[in-house]
């Protein structure tokens, strides 16, 4: 088992994988560090020393300044390093693109639908156009559970606040929002559940969401009848029986659109969870396949990254609009744009943002970024795509399931309960984590630190995931039936 890990030839730090003790020695190459102080595990060890000023390299890239002289062996966090980040700059767009090496698509069982997409799961969902109805839908879908059965594996009601007392952006992004979980593939048929005096009333809502499918989705305004939860429970049986005529057919991997997510990190989830995500990525996009990568404060300082992956010109400009567009909506409300590690990141190992962005970027593997999308658009590029949304983890992982993931991979070294609309798939970067929270975490990357090597974990991964699409295997979420809905705000409330 390893104690002590340089990511990079260039670092200057490295990583503790266990805690060490005051005089303990490790090993970073050829050479012999002696611990000077109690270090915890996710925590930085200078290599070498580092005069107050100078850069300190993690990843091969700098995630901040020393604030003081550090000596080699020292610990490295915020007492001796501050983040380089400012506002808004330019970028020169300087392709470094990989292409990947094409794999004949494994395949999974999935839901074929008529407009060419595939669902993983084939559920019956209830969408409410305004906050105010959020009671009747959980009602109709505690009514609606004898009907759950034969091809219909769920019905769930997904509440939120929203709907009406909105301006501008603000109530284009609930609707957005709202459409683009009605026109999810995992959602075998839907209710959409309105008031009638809404804002989003049902005929506005109509207008953003578009062509549907009357067989598919059925809607009900509660106030033009007088039994709303036996009407409601009617259509549902109407929506089961097309559901119905739904069954898991072999299909490829190249249908599948995968979210990506992490969210209370530590020190090892730049190591473990992060890289693992990114090598199944990786695999998928090689396969023909999707993934989408979100949260894009936690992209600040690491995203020249991805900005020279990205296939032209255009789609350079779109991610460079991508991340001074946030970093304008920082500034807007008075907040520094690198003020992002939480407690829980910082009590894990990391210190700055541009440390959490270089790890937590990695989800992304190295493959070519395709497509740039504004919150709330549907994924239509294969390969990587970038997604506009915050970190926060409900926000963010309901935004890659209205831009239509069919799952969620969420990698953490901290631990947490919630899910999203669609199966989200908890990944643990230590295994203290994934042993003391086997009731919240679907799978471990601590075994990298175990001693597996990350190229066997990842093949086993990929397998897990086509199982999970498969519907072999529920996620946590799923088997406690935790489904968050949030969708984002930014703006006043009438």
């Amino acid at each position: 088992m390893l104690n002590f890990l340089v990511i990079h030839p260039d670092d200057n730090v490295g990583v503790a994988l266990q805690p060490l003790e005051k005089g303990e020695a490790v090993t970073a190459g050829k050479q012999k560090i002696t611990i000077l102080q109690e270090v915890a595990f996710g925590h930085k060890i200078a290599l070498s020393p580092i005069k107050s000023g100078e850069d300190v390299i993690k990843y091969g890239h700098p995630i901040g300044v020393a604030t003081a002289d550090i000596g080699p062996g020292e610990w490295v966090h915020t007492h001796n390093l501050k983040t380089k980040l400012s506002e808004k700059q330019e970028y020169d767009y300087q392709p470094n693109l990989k292409e990947l090496s094409p794999q004949k698509p494994k395949t999974f069982l999935g839901y074929k639908r008529p407009d060419g997409k595939v669902g993983i799961r084939n559920e019956i969902w209830i969408i409410p156009t305004v906050g105010c109805v959020n009671s009747i839908a959980q009602i109709i879908e505690k009514e609606s559970q004898h009907l759950v059965g034969e091809n219909v594996e769920g019905i769930y009601s997904f509440c939120h606040p929203y709907g009406c007392s909105q301006l501008s952006q603000d109530h284009l992004n609930t609707q957005k929002a709202l459409a683009g979980l009605v026109r999810h593939p995992n959602a075998g048929g839907v209710l959409v559940l309105g008031l009638g005096c809404e804002n989003n009333n049902i005929d506005v809502f109509k207008k953003v969401l578009g062509p549907y499918d009357p067989a598919r989705v059925k809607f009900l305004n509660c106030q033009s009848t007088s039994d709303e939860v036996g009407d409601a429970v009617r259509l549902i049986g109407e929506l089961k029986e097309y559901a119905n005529t739904f069954t898991r057919e072999e299909c490829p991997a190249s249908e599948l659109v995968i979210g990506l997510k992490c969210g209370g990190s530590d020190g090892l989830s730049g190591i473990t969870a992060n890289p693992l995500v990114g090598a199944f990525s990786d695999i998928l996009l090689s396969q023909g396949g999707s993934t989408i990568l979100t949260e894009v404060p936690e992209m600040f300082g690491a995203e020249t990254i991805l900005m020279n992956r990205c296939k032209d010109k255009a789609t350079f400009d779109k991610t460079v609009n991508l991340i001074n567009d946030f970093k304008d909506y920082f500034v807007r409300y008075h907040q520094t744009v690198y003020e992002n590690p939480s407690p829980g990141n910082k009590a894990g190992g990391i210190t700055t943002l541009e440390d959490k962005s270089l790890g937590c970027t990695q989800k992304g593997g190295s493959g070519i970024v395709t497509d740039v999308l504004a919150y709330g658009d549907p994924h239509q590029v294969k390969g990587l795509n970038l997604l506009q949304a915050p970190g926060n983890d409900l926000v963010a992982s309901t935004a890659l399931a209205v831009s239509g993931a069919q799952l969620v991979l969420f990698t953490t070294g901290r631990g947490t309960p919630f899910g999203c609309p669609v199966p989200t798939v908890k990944i643990s970067s230590n295994t203290r984590l994934f042993e003391v929270k086997r009731n919240w975490i679907d799978f471990n990357a601590g075994d990298f630190i175990d001693g597996v090597p990350m190229e066997k974990l990842s093949q086993y991964f990929y397998s897990f995931i086509l199982d999970v699409a498969s519907g072999r295997i529920k996620t946590k979420t799923e088997q406690h039936g935790v489904r968050d809905l949030a969708i984002f705000k930014d703006g006043v409330t009438l």
